[in-house]
């Protein structure tokens, strides 16, 4: 990490007055491109850099305009900028969605003294953390039951039951994720879950086969006291209705980038090996065009979150679905076109495609994205 602080300037010096999402691919290939095989190994959560990306506005430029009631926001820089990462290291732009999502959040709360404590602090980097809406995202599509519990006291909720992974986490991190309320029938919460809070405790994951320097944990509350300030909403249900079209775009960037870098992959084979990988039946033009496709897909879909019809809806699913299928594929190629030289630990094909299959079964995952699209 020390390399980071030395390199601001430059990065500074090279873009005055680039775009952001272009800042971030130049910290990514200068900061993050030394540190990606740490970060997948788990022995490095790269929270410096995270806050670094905040700086230039990494986490900021999806925030609604004009505040979260008129209905106006634009996520294609957001989604830009985490391919760019992706394209280096997938873990880490799991962690910029995780950040994304957790400002997305903030910023459509009409919890007014939540989004002065919380939304420029969270959008700059200041406060990293997280989603916790995995088992929450399963249960509204009936694969899971709520597993956080919740009544109300006075200012606020009792809050008990655990979480088996949540990511982008720390001890000073916040995450956002529901409750299902105790004293009411159906009744669900949504809230920002402080890590810091004696009564929370972060439990250290077994090894995963990637992304093992994401700060994911199993999280605990013991009786853990949510004051009405942290409440994002109250119920959780339309809010959740609003927000999840972002919650799911924003994963684009992950597919994206790297999609991109394992068409780079099996270009860089094509000089040594093209004269024999020309008879396997997948190629780099074919993830070229779907590329292209998923780009012009996603930009549209990006430009107006709040769309509340079906069809927009159908059409963000299909999407998500297509990218995650599209992922593996690419990931599963590239590592073909490399051959043995893939299968070296020191060769980042083989990480591609481990990453690969964290794109698919990152909630919502392709099984549940089937299950939607069918309408069970």
């Amino acid at each position: 990490m020390g390399s980071l602080a030395a390199s601001r300037l430059t990065v500074e010096d090279d873009l005055p007055s680039a775009s952001i999402a272009d800042q971030v691919a130049i910290i990514a290939r200068k900061n993050l491109a030394p540190q990606a095989a740490a970060i997948d190994e788990g022995t490095v959560y790269p929270d410096e850099l995270l806050r670094r990306l905040g700086d230039v506005g990494a986490w900021g430029s999806h925030q609604p305009k004009n505040g979260a009631k008129n209905g106006a926001a634009d996520l294609r820089c957001a989604i830009q900028s985490i391919s760019a990462l992706g394209e280096v290291c997938g873990a880490t732009a799991f962690m910029a969605w995780c950040q994304n999502t957790l400002v997305w959040y903030a910023a459509n709360s009409d919890n007014s003294k939540l989004l002065a404590r919380f939304g420029d602090k969270f959008a700059t980097g200041q406060i990293l953390g997280g989603t916790g809406l995995s088992n929450p995202m399963k249960s509204f599509f009936g694969i899971e039951k709520l597993k956080l519990k919740g009544r109300k006291v006075e200012g606020g909720y009792i809050v008990r039951g655990a979480l088996p992974w949540v990511s982008n986490l720390g001890p000073d991190h916040f995450f956002g994720t529901i409750f299902e309320r105790e004293d009411e029938p159906g009744g669900t919460v949504m809230f920002l879950a402080d890590c810091s809070d004696p009564a929370i405790t972060l439990q250290p994951c077994k090894p995963f086969l990637a992304m093992d320097g994401t700060g994911t944990y199993g999280v605990q509350f013991r009786d853990v006291f949510v004051s009405d300030d942290l409440i994002l909403a109250a119920p959780a249900g339309p809010f959740v209705k609003k927000i999840r079209a972002g919650f799911i775009l924003l994963q684009a960037g992950m597919a994206l980038g790297l999609i991109k870098d394992c068409i780079a992959i099996m270009d860089e084979v094509a000089a040594p090996l093209g004269h024999v990988n020309r008879y396997l039946p997948q190629q780099p033009v074919q993830f070229r065009e779907l590329y292209a496709e998923f780009e012009k897909e996603g930009m549209a879909l990006a430009s107006d979150p709040y769309n509340s019809d079906d069809s927009y809806w159908r059409r963000v699913v299909a999407l998500r679905l297509r990218m995650g299928d599209a992922a593996v594929a690419a990931a599963h190629a590239a590592m073909l076109h490399c051959g043995a030289r893939g299968y070296l630990k020191s060769h980042r094909a083989q990480r591609r495609l481990r990453e690969a299959y964290f794109v698919a079964i990152v909630t919502p995952a392709t099984k549940q994205l089937r299950k939607m699209l069918a309408g069970d």
